[in-house]
């Protein structure tokens, strides 16, 4: 083992697991070892089973509610830290309080901030994650961030379906970069949906910028939460006479009525990753891995290698 290219070891928060053995046997190597001590109270503290000192620790946790997730992920940073680990990297392909990205209103946290802060101070000397909310969250961070885009693994699917008159659509205002990037990629057109909320999650008014009639239609956003604005659009899309309306997310958060909505909506199907394991199946909703994507770029930080030929877009 040379001192320039530490021996890498992969390990998993326990609600990470199905995510984390694609991604060892993508890279090559196995799953390390985790063991975990739980208290009566609910407290636990994680234990790794094997050494890693002097080595690179690829820690994946999705920090997806409940806290328990980035807690765990916190204490398995210190561990790794107090156990001699050279480099600790916080593979995290879903990044937990990124709508938390500004005070949008007075007497509100930052929570992006202060979960960027706690990772730090864990003992975290790098960060892996997919598609953040928003792009300003990779300057809350004093180490560095390698921030992927979904479109690396989404753009070969949608292209596998020869759609003709496509259309690319953000279900939002703020969601317009990413749209405009799908379409100037594929070569399409572009509409947005302008939304009013009344409160969080709960949508007042919606309209189309664009024109939809005749064409096959895919919405691109960054997660999916309840299903409320994508099932929204798709219903507005079809009776402005699209011919059809896919949607892809890339954070399947899908929480309250979301699967009722998916399955109620216009939506012909809806692509998402494997960040955020599917509480339920679904005949409209395509899960494509994230796991040889992570599995990569991985490799490419252990050997130094440069990641941005990953980067589609």
């Amino acid at each position: 083992m040379s001192q320039k290219e530490p021996e890498a070891k992969i390990f998993a928060c326990s609600q990470s697991v199905y995510l984390a053995e694609k991604i060892s046997k993508e890279y090559g190597i196995p799953l390390g070892k985790v063991s975990m001590s739980h208290y009566s109270d609910g407290e636990f503290q994680p234990s790794y089973e094997e050494s890693i000192r002097g080595l690179r620790v690829f820690i994946v946790c999705s920090t997806f509610p409940n806290t328990d997730n980035l807690m765990e992920l916190l204490l398995m940073i210190d561990a790794a830290k107090r156990a001699s680990a050279r480099h600790i990297t916080a593979v995290m392909p879903y990044f937990g309080w990124a709508r938390q990205d500004r005070k949008d209103k007075p007497r509100v946290p930052i929570g992006a901030k202060l979960i960027a802060k706690m990772l730090e101070a864990a003992g975290a000397t790098r960060i892996m994650t997919m598609d953040l909310h928003a792009d300003q969250i990779q300057g809350f961070f004093e180490k560095p961030v390698d921030h992927l885009f979904a479109s690396t693994i989404f753009l070969p699917y949608v292209e596998s379906l020869k759609l003709e008159n496509l259309t690319i659509a953000s279900p939002d205002m703020g969601g317009s970069k990413r749209a405009y990037a799908y379409s100037k990629f594929l070569e399409s057109d572009v509409v947005i949906c302008y939304k009013q909320r009344k409160e969080a999650n709960v949508i007042d008014t919606m309209e189309l910028i664009g024109e939809v009639k005749g064409r096959n239609v895919i919405l691109v956003d960054d997660m999916i939460d309840t299903g409320g604005t994508l099932a929204k659009a798709a219903d507005l899309m079809i009776e402005r006479g699209a011919l059809s309306v896919r949607a892809i997310c890339t954070h399947a958060i899908l929480s309250g009525k979301a699967y009722e909505r998916i399955e109620e909506s216009k939506l012909s199907e809806l692509i998402v990753t494997d960040s955020i394991p599917l509480k339920k199946e679904s005949k409209k909703i395509r899960v494509v891995s994230c796991a040889p994507l992570f599995a990569e770029v991985m490799q490419m930080v252990q050997h130094n290698n440069s990641i941005s030929g990953k980067f589609i877009m």
